[in-house]
C-alpha cells in the first residue's frame, strides 16, 4: 500500500483528492491537513510514502512545509508532491528547487494524479513532457541563481544531464543518444550523485542553473 497524506486548505478540494485515493486498491490516505504547519504535523506522526501539499495554504504556506519535511530526517522516505495551477511557475519552480518530487496541477486528470502518486512513491520523480517542459522553459529565460560546480562531469554526463534538464526520460535519452536504457539509466544515476541532487527533478533545476536548458 502506498501511504498518502494530503494537504489543502479547500475543504472540497481535499474531498475529491480523498475520495479518488480511496477508489484505489494500492493507496491509503493516512491524513490530511488544511494548513503548512498542520500538515507537517500530520506527516511527522504518519510518516506517509507521499505527501500532496497545496503551495498556496494559510497559517504555513506550502512551500514551507516542503522545507520542513524535507529537511527532517525522520521523513527520508517521504516524498513530497507540489499541487498548483500553472499561473504560479515561480512558485513551481522554487519548489522543485527545494526538494519537491514533482508536482501536479490542479485541473489535471484523476489518472494524471494517481500517476504522480505511484510515479513518485517508486523514487521516481514526475517530470512528465506535458507539463514540465513548459516549466523548464518558462524558467530557461530567466537568469541563473548558483551555477553548480560541472568539473566532475564527462562530456557524456553533461550531455545526459542537459537532456534530463530538457525533461526526457531515460528511454528518450537512450534514443536521442543512441545508448540503451540501462546506460542512459546510470549515467543519471552518476551525475545524481557527483552532483549531491536529491532526485531527477533537483537535477533539472540544476541543469537550467547551469546554462544548459533553452526555451523551446
Amino acid at each position: 500500500m502506498i501511504r498518502v497524506v494530503v494537504a489543502d486548505d479547500q475543504p472540497l478540494v481535499r474531498l475529491g483528492l480523498r475520495v479518488l485515493i480511496d477508489s484505489e486498491d494500492d493507496l491509503d490516505l493516512v491524513g490530511e491537513a488544511e494548513d503548512g504547519r498542520r500538515a507537517i504535523a500530520v506527516v511527522q506522526r504518519t510518516r506517509p510514502d507521499v505527501a500532496l501539499l497545496d503551495i498556496r495554504m494559510p497559517v504555513l504556506d506550502g512551500l514551507s512545509a516542503l522545507r520542513a519535511i524535507v529537511e527532517d530526517p525522520h521523513l527520508d522516505q517521504t516524498r513530497v508532491v507540489m499541487v498548483t495551477t500553472f499561473e504560479l511557475d515561480e512558485y513551481v519552480f522554487e519548489a522543485l528547487r527545494s526538494g519537491a518530487a514533482g508536482f501536479v496541477l490542479k485541473d489535471a486528470e484523476p489518472a494524471e494524479l494517481l500517476r504522480a502518486i505511484r510515479v513518485v512513491a517508486a523514487g521516481e520523480s514526475l517530470l512528465s513532457p506535458t507539463v514540465t517542459r513548459r516549466v523548464i522553459d518558462a524558467f530557461a529565460r530567466r537568469p541563473a541563481v548558483h551555477t553548480p560546480d560541472l568539473s566532475g562531469l564527462t562530456a557524456r554526463e553533461r550531455e545526459v544531464m542537459g537532456l534530463v534538464g530538457h525533461g526526457l526520460s531515460n528511454d528518450e535519452i537512450a534514443e536521442r543518444l543512441f545508448i540503451s536504457p540501462a546506460t542512459a539509466r546510470t549515467h543519471v544515476s552518476r551525475v545524481m550523485v557527483k552532483l549531491g541532487a536529491r532526485d531527477r527533478a533537483q537535477l533539472a533545476v540544476l541543469a537550467n542553473q547551469a546554462g544548459m536548458v533553452t526555451p523551446s
